[in-house]
């Protein structure tokens, strides 16, 4: 079989493994209400061993409620840790102003503070927590405390601006159902909308800015449809690069097929052979933190520091893909940028092309281009087969012809498009897809751009109605063989 690639442009929670112990419950947790450097009290549960004395503590801090976390709070007291779960400010139990990830660089790090000085720590902190929970922990490492040893965050964002707009252009059904459902206060949602583009608000939530004072191993679990894949591989890249002593070269990837959800086979409208069973267990946060906070010889700190999957063609057993694979690095290997052309005839084509009339699309923002799989949150994510939007007039395809042999794509995927618009501002969506022999063509991944944001997200620069103009859309990464 064969595949052709395609070229379009146009317009809750993450699983966790908690492995039940066969030790007696613990105790109930000690509720505490632990007080920020404001004054407001944020709703503490602290779940302690049965042995008494000092031990590792695990903290995850989340939105969601800390009850979600009772089993794995549980299960890690029985392990040996104290275990703290926390409600983020104005959330369930806690005080302050119920807003999303609201003052969370401040209380992060006074809460870490606070159990620094408990009789029951022993001065080694590990934290934890998936989504929402490992954005938290971003935010900790934003305020530069000291005290981290470990951490394991699962399909998290350093920079909280990458959560809310892709490109310049808001996030609309993820930040708009995400508020919604999970009950923030009424003007959450207007907060972000005021700020487009990068400034004071923005850069102050901006994780990676601090990462020269990040001092813990990490593990860093993603998914290429994962509504932040690209956030996790640029916080894993910049700790493992640039974090100090203790985090530097002490991190660790997992890239999975996967969506929001990790550790799943399908995904979209594909399965993926094996996709459920990495090859290691650095998914396990109870091996992780053994080896971080226990010191336990497991094996977990001499593996590659990057496990990523290879997606295949899943209609052709004999495909190349479809197998996990393991590198000191990410990219997996030096990739040498590799340039398609976008032709006249709508063919997408090594050889540069030559002198054609332009390509038009009329944009009607009363019935747009709807979404369709990809990195979604409430929405279906993933692969899914996206002729019905490639008949589109207002989509144009460009297509190869049918590769004479497999073709890897491993890394940063960007289009640079020439453009000339009627407008001062509008949209620009880029996916590359993967077109099989019977047609099907599932998305691989994707970009937006708002076009004012084409310099950069820190200025706005309107287009000029009728001058060309290039501009570059962000697509991610992935790994896949075309087959």
């Amino acid at each position: 079989m064969v595949s052709r690639v395609a070229f379009i442009a146009a317009l809750c929670g993450a699983w966790i493994l908690a492995t039940a112990s066969a030790a007696p419950p613990p105790p109930p947790p000690q509720r505490v209400m632990v007080p920020m450097r404001d004054g407001i009290r944020l709703a503490t549960d602290v779940y302690l061993p049965f042995t008494n004395g000092s031990h590792p503590v695990i903290l995850g801090r989340t939105p969601y409620g800390k009850a979600t976390s009772a089993g794995f709070a549980a299960d890690g007291a029985r392990r040996g840790y104290v275990v703290v779960v926390q409600d983020t400010r104005g959330r369930h139990g806690s005080e302050g102003e119920n807003l999303p990830f609201h003052r969370d660089v401040d209380d992060g790090a006074d809460t870490v503070a606070w159990i620094l000085r408990q009789p029951w720590c022993n001065g080694r902190l590990g934290t934890w927590g998936g989504s929402a929970g490992a954005i938290t922990q971003f935010q900790l490492n934003a305020s530069g405390a000291r005290g981290v040893q470990s951490q394991h965050l699962v399909v998290g964002a350093a920079n909280l601006q990458d959560v809310v707009y892709t490109g310049g252009v808001l996030r609309k059904s993820l930040v708009e159902d995400w508020t919604r459902i999970t009950k923030f206060q009424d003007d959450a949602l207007a907060r972000w909308v005021e700020h487009p583009k990068r400034d004071a608000y923005w850069t102050e939530r901006d994780a990676l800015r601090q990462v020269r004072s990040v001092r813990a191993a990490g593990v860093h679990v993603g998914g290429y449809w994962d509504i932040f894949a690209q956030a996790t591989l640029d916080a894993f890249v910049a700790q493992q690069a640039r974090g100090a002593q203790g985090a530097r070269g002490r991190q660790k990837l997992v890239m999975g097929p996967w969506a929001h959800a990790v550790l799943q086979e399908t995904v979209g409208d594909l399965t993926f052979p094996g996709a459920k069973r990495p090859p290691n267990h650095l998914h396990d946060p109870w091996r992780w933190f053994a080896a971080t906070l226990r010191d336990e010889p497991n094996g977990m700190m001499e593996l590659p520091a990057v496990t990523y999957y290879v997606v295949g063609d899943v209609t052709d057993p004999n495909a190349p893909g479809n197998a996990w694979r393991t590198a000191a690095q990410w990219p997996p290997f030096d990739v040498a940028p590799t340039r398609l052309h976008l032709h006249g005839d709508r063919s997408l084509r090594a050889a540069r092309p030559g002198r054609s009339e332009p390509l038009r699309y009329r944009y009607d923002p009363s019935e747009p281009v709807p979404t369709l799989g990809g990195v979604q949150l409430t929405l279906p994510a993933g692969p899914i087969d996206q002729r019905i939007l490639e008949d589109r007039p207002d989509v144009l395809v460009f297509t190869t012809e049918p590769l004479p042999e497999p073709v890897e794509v491993t890394g940063r995927v960007r289009a640079r498009l020439w453009v000339s618009s009627d407008v001062p501002d509008t949209d620009f969506m880029v996916k590359l897809c993967d077109v099989y022999p019977d047609g099907r063509s599932f998305n691989v991944c994707e970009g937006a751009l708002r076009a004012r944001f084409r310099r950069g997200l820190a200025r706005e620069v309107p287009l000029r109605p009728g001058r060309a103009e290039w501009v570059e859309v962000d697509c991610w990464s992935t790994s896949i063989v075309f087959n």
